[in-house]
């Protein structure tokens, strides 16, 4: 039977905690995280609570719904794409120089907003950074603001107290060294947290991955101590010292210290123009057939939420352009580990190391800042157990672990409602081609093949 939560969310199919659904008037795919009502430490309320404050910053998902249904608590969300972690493992582990430059200044920006509004974060990892969609795909959002906490009084607006003796909040593995101390938590360790982010992307890994011990306790002590002995220097050794810089900072501010988030950008801003990428244009030199160019917007560093992200241009090679043929869309719904909803498969988490391979040489790009992700392959294919692999570069990124045939209604439904927008779906085709639609996307029938030729 089919489920609809808040009077207008058709429930489609259910994805670990999570699931994706249809308005049932305007058929915008949305994101449903679900938490059962009677559960020993519910956050669902608290997580919307924290949307709702962050409502209208660059970045953030729109909280559309939330509210009881039955015996779960429901939250509504904007749908997604990939968390940066999806990309990074689909990328082989290995972030290009550029591609981080990026993508730090958006997530400082991201960061910089959350605070601006009374809030620390007290969660940054890949997971809860992901890429927005259509339009919007070039964008980062951040997510997930269960462990959120305010470091100011909301009536006094003074500084939430120095305290220790804490236990650890958020992932062992971009801890900052204070939070492992069991120093409360400021803005200070939200940035340091996002600088062993940066550090992974580069290096691939971290010093204190893949550590052994009987009991969690133990292993967040052998992280802990693994943390602090590892040098500034030697854990940046290898990359540019701005990175170096960046948590030489973070270490010197006091707790209650509002951090210069414009320095730390200028710091990336600088280290892009050193190496010969301007601020205005990133774009990857292993793509030898698409080039990305990206001009970021200088309105950004006046208003932190404006996304920065301003436009850009793709060009292709001719063998390539005849690929790009779907429409700039992505989305994570069935089988998409994206943090909007709980992945079937385990996503390395916590403190845990991850040691797949990843998904072979490639993105396959649906929007086109993609192609910054290390396109290493001159003809976009990668290799699995010996044998060339063609990709569908579109949308393979985003889609994967769904049916072939899924991936073509749900690529149809976003190309109908981006060409119709601003057409009335409640008569005559477009109601009827996006209810067809939605019969296939809940399994109720198959697709006509007259539908093969879209």
């Amino acid at each position: 039977m089919e489920r609809i939560v808040g009077g207008k969310y058709k429930l489609g199919r259910k994805i670990g905690s999570g699931s994706f659904a249809t308005h049932v008037d305007t058929f915008e795919i949305v994101a449903v995280k679900i938490e059962n009502n009677k559960t020993k430490h519910p956050q669902l309320f608290y997580e919307a609570k924290l949307y709702n404050v962050l409502q209208g910053g660059s970045g953030v998902a729109n909280n559309k719904w939330c509210g009881v249904d039955g015996e779960d608590n429901v939250l509504v969300l904007d749908l997604l794409g990939p968390s940066l972690e999806d990309l990074f493992v689909y990328c082989g582990r290995k972030f290009l120089l550029q591609t981080v430059l990026m993508l730090a200044e958006q997530m400082i920006n991201r960061i910089e907003f959350v605070h601006s509004k009374g809030y620390l974060h007290r969660d940054i990892k890949p997971d809860n950074f992901l890429m927005g969609l259509g339009r919007k795909a070039n964008q980062v959002y951040i997510i997930d603001f269960g462990l959120a906490k305010r470091y100011r009084d909301s009536t006094t607006n003074r500084h939430i107290p120095y305290r220790e003796n804490k236990n650890l909040t958020g992932t062992a593995r971009y801890a900052s060294c204070n939070t492992h101390l069991g120093i409360e938590q400021s803005r200070r360790d939200d940035l340091e947290s996002l600088g062993y982010v940066l550090l992974y992307f580069l290096r691939g890994s971290l010093p204190w991955q893949g550590l052994k011990a009987a009991t969690k306790k133990q292993k967040y002590d052998k992280i802990c101590e693994k943390k602090l002995a590892t040098p500034i220097e030697v854990l940046c050794k290898s990359h540019p010292v701005e990175f170096a810089s960046y948590f030489h900072y973070c270490h010197s501010l006091t707790f209650d210290q509002r951090p210069d988030y414009g320095f730390l950008k200028r710091l990336f801003r600088d280290l892009a123009k050193r190496e010969g990428v301007t601020v205005e244009r990133i774009s990857s030199s292993n793509a030898p057939r698409a080039t990305v160019h990206m001009q970021f917007n200088n309105a950004s560093d006046k208003n932190p939420s404006i996304h920065n992200l301003h436009s850009e241009k793709l060009r292709l090679g001719p063998q390539v352009a005849e690929k790009f043929t779907m429409p700039s869309t992505s989305f994570a719904p069935p089988g998409m580990p994206s943090k909007n909803f709980t992945s079937s498969k385990p996503v390395p988490q916590n403190d845990m190391a991850y040691h797949g391979e990843g998904r072979g040489g490639v993105v396959g790009p649906s929007s086109s800042w993609i192609p910054t992700l290390q396109q290493r392959d001159a003809d976009f294919g990668s290799k699995e157990d010996g044998k060339s692999i063609r990709r569908n570069v579109t949308t393979e990124y985003i889609f994967l672990g769904m049916c072939p045939q899924m991936k073509k209604i749900v690529d149809l439904k976003f190309r109908i409602m981006e060409i119709t927008k601003g057409i009335h779906a409640h008569n005559g085709p477009k109601r009827q081609i996006l209810l067809l639609l939605d019969a296939v996307l809940y399994k109720k029938t198959t697709i006509p093949g007259s539908f093969e030729r879209l």
